[in-house]
């Protein structure tokens, strides 16, 4: 390390502390004999993400806290929670050691976390990140979910209770009372119900 009043090349350390950025060090040079401060720091090279398109773009923890807070929108989560889920998956994905990460690493990483944390938070962000192409698909998606839960689901072989070609009906209000036809029309109406 080089003296930055004289140049001289030695220096020795006089303390050595950690610091949330890295390593902080208190040197005297032994030419000069003035003291200076020097810090130690990991440079992390930035972390690629290659989409599913091909495209690659550099890892954006705001994005994805941003995608996050999206699908988590009104839902009785800790304060911190979202910040803890955030920091966790870009923690994970530097220890993957990886200059390179697929999106779809990464979203995985986040539903794993999602699924623990919210369900319907999950399914929000399942539905948009899965590109689910039918109803069917993100049916089995709940019900896997719902089984997972530990909720009673219907054998696949029951019927419903409620058949989907039962007509519902249309108005439970107020009876209303047949119509009269009109003095001087002289046609007989039609009138339903009791």
């Amino acid at each position: 390390m080089h003296c930055p009043f004289c140049g001289h090349v030695d220096s020795k350390v006089i303390d050595s502390r950690e610091s949330p950025d890295g390593v902080r060090r208190r040197r005297e040079c032994q030419g000069c004999g003035m003291r200076f401060t020097t810090y130690e720091r990991v440079h992390a090279l930035p972390l690629m993400v290659v989409k599913r398109d091909g495209r690659r773009e550099t890892f954006s923890a705001e994005k994805l806290a941003r995608s996050v807070r999206i699908a988590c929108a009104k839902r009785p989560l800790e304060i911190g929670a979202l910040e803890k889920l955030t920091v966790d998956v870009e923690n994970e994905l530097h220890r993957l050691g990886r200059a390179e990460v697929e999106s779809r690493i990464i979203g995985e990483m986040v539903i794993e976390r999602l699924r623990s944390l919210d369900r319907v938070a999950f399914i929000r962000f399942a539905s948009v990140y899965r590109d689910f192409e039918d109803i069917d698909t993100f049916a089995r998606e709940l019900e896997a979910l719902r089984d997972e839960a530990g909720q009673p689901s219907a054998p696949r072989n029951q019927l419903p209770l409620i058949p989907d070609d039962v007509p519902r009906v249309a108005d439970r209000g107020r009876k209303r009372r047949p119509r009269r036809p009109g003095p001087g029309t002289g046609r007989p109406v039609r009138v339903t119900g009791p």
